[in-house]
């Protein structure tokens, strides 16, 4: 018998792009790609694509959604959140236009074409371009901007934290990685995605104090996490909220 759907069914459905099966996991109906691979056991990948599963050759197709059912709830909760950045991302895309708005320390920030170049005042930022440019150039015009005000705006946090952690930062370097806010070195080095600018100055501070920690901890022991709740009490909220904060998409 043909399922039908009417307007007010509210089960998510979650497909692949690359999708060649389909299971029901609880009220979702799921479609993955599945590849036949020399391993031992099922594996299961969650992605911003979907859901992937690996397994040996001789599994057959039965053994393989019955295993899908033991880790439907991480596999639903998993694809739930990849579906909930996927839309934050795309809720943050910025139309580079005068009059665009963009987050700068957690505050909007709004653009505007044609002035002198007079930097961020009462939450608009003067760009000396012309109304002629193109979105790429105004991107990388205020790229440019929002880079120099990371840059010294880190600098200043890491000047703050540094001593109440014992710390001496030799080198402070801006990052443009797709998947990590900062990152930090033996020598004394710490690397912080610019991006961060973006976000509210107490989700700022974590990541500054979580890589200056790392000057003194190379790892994620007891001893590592006791040294930033020295300086941030609060540390694990501030890593909540950091976990579910995403930076506009820059595309142009």
């Amino acid at each position: 018998m043909t399922q039908q759907l009417s307007l007010f069914d509210t089960a998510p459905a979650y497909r692949h792009p690359e999708a060649d099966r389909e299971v029901q996991l609880g009220e979702a109906q799921v479609a993955y790609r599945l590849r036949r691979a020399r391993r031992k056991s099922i594996g299961f990948t969650v992605s911003p694509e979907g859901l992937a599963v690996s397994a040996p050759r001789w599994v057959p197709h039965g053994d393989i959604d019955r295993a899908l059912q033991t880790k439907a709830g991480w596999i639903l909760r998993k694809l739930a959140e990849q579906r909930a950045r996927g839309e934050r991302l795309a809720a943050a895309r910025i139309t580079w236009a005068d009059g665009a708005t963009l987050p700068f320390l957690g505050q909007p920030l709004t653009l505007r074409l044609g002035a002198p170049a007079t930097g961020a005042a009462d939450g608009v930022l003067h760009l000396a371009l012309p109304h002629t440019v193109t979105a790429t150039q105004i991107r990388d015009a205020v790229q440019s901007w929002l880079q120099r005000e990371a840059r010294t705006h880190f600098l200043a946090r890491c000047s703050h934290f540094a001593p109440q952690l014992a710390v001496q930062l030799t080198r402070l370097t801006l990052s443009s990685a797709r998947t990590r806010w900062g990152s930090a070195s033996a020598d004394g080095s710490v690397r912080l995605n610019w991006r961060l600018a973006h976000l509210a100055p107490e989700l700022i501070d974590y990541v500054v104090v979580h890589e200056l920690a790392h000057l003194r901890e190379l790892n994620h022991s007891p001893a590592f996490w006791a040294l930033v709740a020295s300086v941030l009490p609060d540390h694990l909220a501030r890593q909540r909220a950091l976990q579910h904060t995403a930076a506009p998409d820059w595309a142009a």
